[in-house]
């Protein structure tokens, strides 16, 4: 069951668009683009996405929820 009033405010980026980036372009850090940390988004293509390895990490943290945008917020299916 859904709350009706989240107990702390979600980001504006969409949930699905995050995780098909990272599923299909997370070696390059596509997902990391979206949410607004170019920083760490450059390290990825620098890396490969830490052999694969960050980007497995990124998308399981998408796909809980646990992953948070630029400004500190999380990413969440809001469906």
């Amino acid at each position: 069951m859904q709350q009706p009033y989240p107990s702390e405010p979600l980001s504006s980026r969409n949930w699905l668009t995050a995780v098909l980036l990272a599923f299909f372009l997370g070696v390059v850090g596509a997902h990391r683009f979206y949410v607004g940390k170019t920083g760490t988004a450059i390290l990825m293509i620098v890396t490969c996405g830490g052999a694969g390895v960050w980007t497995l990490i990124d998308f399981i943290m998408l796909l809980l929820g646990n992953f948070r945008d630029a400004e500190g917020l999380p990413i969440k299916n809001q469906s």
